[in-house]
């Protein structure tokens, strides 16, 4: 997730990421069922026996999208022009309006990434700047309804909006919810000198999507006004940057992060030991150096024709192993990111809307886990090692805080102080930023026994608990995932009240939830946990020994 380049093989932290995450985020097909009108408005008519295919029209034609009972979904509908040929590497450009009734029952193709376990070809199109909407099938208040706008994860290398239900959120809540695409990797994230600054291109996407939500909202029952933008992983680190970037100001009005805060940060060697130190976000010049080296390995090098020469290669050509990972991070300097995000952050320099933020408990075992085959911690002799390689003269002083007397095996030990260092404590420095001038909401997924998702490996001594991506299941339902047991149901019923009350009010406490209290000192990050007791406000900081972290990062 700086300043070392990151490793242009196949592999590393951001590979395991990737491989991780995948398995979390199983599509399963939408429902075929058999249309119906619109008014004058463009919103859905009501609904009657025949009025499962509804119709709205949007600012560019209408759309027909599915009815499913409770609620309704459109998916596939285009809020950019395709940035192929002489568009690619170019801010989006307005999608171009058609004539006659859209089919909007399918989702639109994922933009360029290799396949999500195993190996194999690159698949995707570069026409793939579309997003899904999923509103209440039943009229809209006066002012509509709340609006959360959803953006995915995946190391900036892959995933799409569709893989997302967001059934649970529209009817439990009450909210209109869109999943969008943005452009991944060297087709996102690319930068080079003759681009005079331009780079970000996967964020420029997302702007674009937040304009289309502040056009076409309404349409489907939504309120423009309203508008949350929230993420996990990458999605959070999205979010964050438009948090802190002047191009995205007025587009949301409230902000909810999962698992990526604008200070997130891996130690040298977290994941592997060849993994150099991980930051999300790096200088513009960074970036187009890496740029003008990859332009000379690709034979583009007659100045003032490098751009021309790249547009014409094709997207197989482009879309590489190594360019993918090496075009995986957010530059600042340029692209609509003035600053760094964390020192943004510290000069108060962001946009005054409500936030939500929180991490998991077990972060990091997740990529450890899937790298326990391979790079296993088997004893103390292991566990001092990868301590003196990660944090070199203060190794000493990390294994007193995490000595492995307190855990049950060295990768364990080693997965929680890596979750505190990179994910833990990071989000709580970036609580404190934020909380100096907006309502903040912080908490820490804590479900020990949350499900495993299908495709994860078991690893013996090794339970994966609250780990990286594990709260998803909670706010998006998925055929795949196991069941949860009565007390899990009941947390993901409270989750999805938080995030959508926090939609429509800036606030998600509501009479029927237990109380969250703003993020301040001492015990006010709340815990999701299932159970009696498992949702109250606790001490995460001290927990995680963030004060110690806090010293060791300055």
């Amino acid at each position: 997730m700086p300043e070392p380049r990151p490793p242009r093989r196949r592999g590393g932290a951001l590979r395991a990421l990737v491989l991780a995450l995948s398995a979390l985020l199983t599509a399963t097909a939408a429902v075929a069922v058999p249309a119906a009108g619109a008014d004058e408005s463009g919103r859905p008519t009501a609904r009657g026996p025949a009025a499962d295919r509804p119709v709205v029209v949007t600012d560019h034609g209408p759309v027909r999208g599915r009815s499913h009972d409770a609620y309704d979904t459109f998916e596939g509908i285009p809020f950019a022009a395709p940035p192929t040929g002489p568009l690619r590497w170019r801010d989006p450009r307005p999608a171009r309006p058609w004539q006659g009734v859209r089919d909007a029952g399918a989702p639109g193709p994922q933009c360029p990434q290799f396949p999500m376990l195993g190996s194999g070809p690159a698949t995707g199109s570069e026409d793939c700047l579309t997003l899904n909407v999923t509103a209440p099938s039943s009229p809209a208040p006066g002012r509509g309804r709340p609006v959360m706008v959803w953006v995915h994860g995946g190391a900036f290398t892959f995933g799409s909006g569709s893989t997302y239900r967001a059934e649970r959120l529209a009817v439990r809540g009450d909210t209109v919810v869109v999943t969008l695409n943005y452009r991944l990797g060297v087709l996102g994230f690319f930068g080079h000198p003759e681009l005079r600054g331009a780079t970000n291109f996967g964020l420029a996407d997302q702007r674009a999507a937040l304009r289309w939500v502040r056009a076409n909202a309404a349409r489907f029952g939504g309120d423009p006004g309203r508008v949350t933008l929230f993420g996990e992983s990458a999605g959070a680190l999205s979010t964050c940057a438009h948090l802190t970037s002047p191009k995205s100001a007025g587009l949301f009005q409230r902000a909810a992060l999962q698992s990526g805060s604008c200070m997130t940060a891996f130690p040298r060697g977290a994941v592997v030991p060849a993994q150099p130190r991980y930051e999300p976000f790096v200088p513009r010049s960074r970036t187009e150096t890496a740029g003008v080296a990859a332009a000379a390995t690709l034979g583009c090098v007659r100045p003032g024709d490098t751009l021309d020469c790249l547009r014409r290669l094709s997207t197989d050509e482009l879309v590489t192993p190594a360019l993918m990972q090496t075009f995986s991070l957010v530059s600042y300097g340029g692209g609509g990111l003035p600053l760094r995000p964390d020192r943004a952050l510290e000069k108060g320099r962001f946009h005054r809307v409500p936030v939500v933020q929180g991490t998991n408990r077990d972060e990091m075992r997740l990529f450890l886990a899937l790298t326990q085959s391979t790079t296993p911690i088997p004893d103390a002799r292991a566990y001092r090692a990868r301590l003196a390689h990660s944090f070199g003269a203060s190794a000493p002083a990390v294994e007193a805080r995490y000595p492995l007397a307190d855990h049950p095996s060295p990768g364990l030990a080693w997965a929680a102080l890596v979750t505190d260092a990179s994910f833990t404590c990071g989000a709580l420095r970036a609580d404190r930023a934020l909380a100096a001038r907006v309502p903040t909401y912080a908490y820490l997924f804590s479900d020990a026994n949350a499900p495993r998702l299908p495709g994860l490996p078991v690893v013996a001594g090794y339970p994966y608990g609250a780990a990286h991506g594990f709260e998803l299941a909670y706010l998006f339902p998925r055929a795949t995932v196991p069941e949860f047991t009565p007390e899990q149901r009941a947390l993901a019923d409270h989750m999805t009240a938080y995030w959508t009350r926090f939609a429509t009010t800036g606030d998600p406490n509501s009479p029927d939830t237990p109380e969250w209290p703003r993020f301040g000192p001492g015990p006010t990050v709340q815990s999701l946990a299932p159970g009696a007791g498992g949702i109250r406000p606790v001490d995460a900081a001290a927990a995680h020994h963030c004060a110690f972290w806090d010293r060791l990062a300055d």
